[in-house]
């Protein structure tokens, strides 16, 4: 087979990218714990994000997560945080976003890197933050 009929076979059918990001959530200086954390492969056009690992924050608000999907092009990791914190009465959620840097996307089904996120407190406005009301905590 010529490499460009190999191209052709590796950009139909995609090959296996896993990424994995840790971080700490606080809310007013607290640990924010319970709140819920989403793994996805961003995805643009028609295509929907790919759900690559999900959870909540532990007692410290620690989160962490590993997950990997098929896509023919470098994967866009991203991580979605779904809180309440200095929300006051407003319904739903503030959902937040936060991209993996391209570096940290491994080839194959086990990440190589772990992207640490840091420690993020909630409490203060981010560009781009959302609502979302599907998210909610029951």
């Amino acid at each position: 087979a010529t490499l460009a009929a190999v191209l052709q076979l590796a950009v139909a059918v995609g090959f296996d990218q896993s990424a994995a990001v840790v971080g700490t959530l606080m809310c007013n200086g607290r640990p924010a714990s319970g709140v819920r954390v989403k793994l996805y492969d961003d995805d643009t056009g028609p295509d929907l994000d790919d759900l690559m690992d999900e959870g909540t924050t532990d007692s410290q608000g620690r989160f962490s997560l590993s997950g990997t999907t098929d896509e023919a092009l470098t994967i866009d990791p991203k991580v979605n945080i779904y809180h309440d914190c200095d929300d006051g009465l407003w319904p739903c959620q503030r959902r937040i976003t936060i991209f993996v840097p391209s570096s940290y996307v491994s080839s194959g089904k086990n990440p190589k890197m772990t992207y640490n996120a840091g420690s993020i407190e909630l409490a203060g406005k981010f560009e781009g933050e959302t609502r979302d009301c599907i998210h909610k905590r029951r």
